[in-house]
């Protein structure tokens, strides 16, 4: 699949049912759902009553049709009903299309009414009707949310019950009807359902319409339709779905022609051999989770700015960060340079988070499957990162100055406007220090990505905040300004170790690089490293004649174009290593998928799973100190746990759409499962500073189990 969302539904995220005790209105921050009655004639036996569930969509929300289209779950609806009184099915509105990334779906937005009709036997002889109503619906947008309510309504006897006539009247223009004299027939042709229809008004003659099949898991519903109208004859050629669990003797559809409101409901017996089906990958099913959009907004924000301030402990922003504290301390008797470059590293921190989650949303909007941190999912911006901290390093290893390679007009720019530069070191320790996930960010940015964009983006500026917060104050306050020591000789000797976080931060990130992509691209950038290093040296040189410097930098640039040359191909068109690579089998982990946590549940047997990437490291300091714990993988055996790494070091919209259903945007991410059905209990989420006392209290209530008498001890097979 393209890189684009793959938005399974039932997948995404879950929240607890959300219930009305006793009334006709339950209301969400997402829908508002309100049984209502239309009883023009009044109660009594032998009438018909109509019933409905009348939903309003918040904007950019939306329910599903009676066929959901590539993803979603239809509304259900469970009556409890006086005697002699029995409802009939949803009659449902016409749909609109709901394309998402490479999927369609089918359902509404906006306001909507799903009628049913009641009917009332001669045995009817209450002085009202008590109806109850149970009522499940998925709302989705860019994450989805199973949501229920428990409805009571009481429609009197003595009088009409006509409040809501033009809702029920809406709902009837909008339903698929069936005109007199349109047939339809069709056979399978290979892959293809070929339709044939004749009947239809004059005025859809010749117009593109829209093709919805009633019956699910059959069709292609994000396929090419192919439409060839000859006079009153329309051929209909709609592509079968690869994964096809359905082979009907019989299948209904709606067309709809472009403006109209209602469709047309067509029944056609279907003829010919069906394809032989490929069984489609069982979808687990839904799982309620605690709800990260419980959080309150202004909690978000609360934790986004702790989440913040512990990034500066993360290693992968020490690099930068002691770079700004090296410039600082450089004019340490300077309270207003200070204070300046502290304002203007703050602006370009909250600035470049602010950015970069607006980028996030706008991509997510568009239908990306995309995270926090999902630059680094990115083998291109890795490379550049690698590039940036090799020359970073050079320059304050004193191989070269930058004012002695760059053109004469930035250097005197550069002088002119040092907060310029450290505008940018903010930039560059976002850029590094986003992927990490420290405490309290992973529940802030969870919530955000759930939030309106100005909540959203709200949440992130105080994520910088946070990170911003410790240099700030720095550069603020005299009492931290003193602890500064002085400029003089020990800074040439401390920009000079400065550079060896920036080499093992390259280090880490071709390490990265070869995860994404393999070994063959993490050399060929290896190569071009060497060049570039020999090119900053012959550019840096000092004490040459004009001729012999031309001459050298001539032959660095050369030597860069030929080394340019060999690396590109390894690390442009390189086919894209195995993502699961980092599931070590040796140890007993597995690949993670939602079908093995599924089965080994279904199973009775519990589910440890690790969402990690290479980038990531606190993931990486996890993984090599407490998920490498020798008595606790222990205790994993002795319970039967199975042990399942979900690697995100490349984008993977499976392990994004679990994220998301977990309320997590980010990794790391440990998620504990208890044994049982999908449905006996929610995983139980660990922090992101992951320690062995921890985990085994998430674990200490699961039973131990005698070893098996053959076998290998620690192997795990999936169920």
């Amino acid at each position: 699949m393209p890189k684009l969302l793959r938005l399974l539904a039932s997948f995404l995220c879950a929240l607890p049912g959300l219930a009305a005790a006793q009334g006709a209105v339950v209301e969400t921050a997402e829908v508002r759902a309100e049984l209502v009655a239309h009883a023009p004639q009044g109660i009594g036996p032998g009438r018909q009553v109509w019933l409905g569930l009348a939903l309003r969509h918040q904007p950019h929300w939306h329910t599903y049709w009676r066929n959901p289209g590539d993803s979603g779950l239809p509304t259900k609806l469970r009556w409890t009903l006086p005697p002699h009184v029995s409802a009939a099915e949803i009659e449902w509105p016409t749909p609109v299309r709901l394309p998402v990334g490479p999927l369609v779906n089918y359902g509404y937005v906006g306001s909507l009414l799903l009628p049913v009709p009641l009917t009332l036997g001669t045995g009817f002889a209450g002085a009202s009707l008590d109806v109850r109503l149970h009522a499940e619906w998925l709302v989705c947008k860019e994450v989805c949310i199973p949501q229920s309510g428990e409805f009571v309504l009481n429609v009197p006897a003595d009088r009409p019950s006509i409040a809501h006539a033009q809702a029920f009247a809406r709902a009837r223009e909008s339903m698929p009807h069936t005109p007199t004299g349109a047939t339809a027939s069709a056979r399978v042709d290979a892959q293809v359902l070929a339709i044939e229809v004749n009947g239809l008004p004059p005025s859809w003659h010749g117009r593109a319409l829209a093709f919805f099949a009633e019956d699910a898991g059959v069709v292609d519903h994000a396929g090419r339709i192919e439409q060839r109208w000859d006079g009153a004859r329309l051929s209909i050629r709609v592509p079968l779905s690869a994964q096809r669990s359905e082979s009907p003797a019989t299948m209904r559809a709606v067309l709809v022609a472009p403006g109209e409101r209602a469709g047309i409901a067509l029944g056609f017996a279907v003829n010919g051999a069906w394809p032989s089906i490929v069984q489609a990958t069982p979808a687990p099913a839904t799982t309620a989770l605690p709800a990260a959009d419980a959080t309150s907004w202004g909690l978000a924000l609360v934790l986004a700015f702790g989440g913040g301030m512990l990034l500066n402990l993360m290693p992968c922003v020490f690099p930068v960060l002691s770079l700004k504290v090296l410039a600082l301390a450089a004019h340490a008797g300077d309270r207003r340079w200070l204070a300046a470059g502290a304002f203007a590293y703050s602006a370009g921190v909250v600035l470049s988070f602010v950015l970069l989650a607006a980028a996030l949303l706008v991509l997510r909007s568009a239908g990306m499957q995309l995270g926090w941190g999902f630059q680094l999912q990115s083998p291109p911006f890795v490379t550049a990162l690698v590039l940036l901290f090799t020359v970073i390093g050079l320059n304050l290893l004193g191989v070269f100055e930058f004012g002695a390679v760059l053109p004469g007009r930035l250097v005197a720019h550069r002088a002119h406007h040092p907060l310029v530069d450290h505008a940018l070191t903010g930039l560059l320790a976002v850029a590094v220090a986003a992927p990490c996930t420290a405490p309290f960010m992973g529940v802030a940015i969870g919530v955000a990505l759930t939030r309106p964009a100005f909540e959203a983006i709200a949440v992130f500026a105080a994520l910088g905040a946070g990170m911003a917060a410790p240099l700030l104050a720095l550069g603020l306050w005299p009492a931290f300004a003193r602890r500064l020591p002085r400029p003089g000789a020990w800074m040439v000797h401390f920009r000079r170790s400065m550079a060896f976080p920036m080499f093992a931060t390259v280090v880490w990130l071709v390490w990265v690089l070869g995860q994404q992509v393999g070994l063959d691209a993490a050399a060929a950038l290896l190569g071009f490293l060497v060049a570039l290093a020999f090119a900053a040296s012959v550019f840096g040189a000092q004490g040459l004649g004009r001729a012999a410097r031309l001459g050298w930098r001539a032959v660095a640039v050369v030597v860069l174009a030929v080394a340019l040359a060999w690396a590109a191909p390894a690390l442009f068109w390189a086919t894209p290593a195995n993502p699961g690579a980092n599931a070590a089998p040796s140890t007993g982990w597995q690949a993670w998928s939602s079908e093995a946590v599924a089965g080994a549940r279904a199973d009775g047997r519990p589910v440890f799973v690790d969402f990690t990437a290479a980038w990531c490291v606190t993931c990486q300091y996890n993984k090599r100190t407490t998920l490498s714990d020798a008595q606790l993988l222990a205790e994993f055996d002795a319970k039967r746990v199975l042990l399942l790494r979900a690697d995100w070091t490349r984008q993977d919209a499976r392990i994004t759409q679990e994220l998301a259903r977990l309320g997590r945007s980010g990794v790391p991410v440990y998620a504990v499962f208890p044994p049982g059905g999908m449905d006996t209990a929610p995983p139980r989420l660990l922090s992101e500073i992951l320690s062995v006392a921890e985990v085994r209290e998430a674990i200490r209530d699961w039973p131990s189990h005698t070893p098996p008498a053959q076998g290998t001890a620690g192997a795990r097979t999936v169920p």
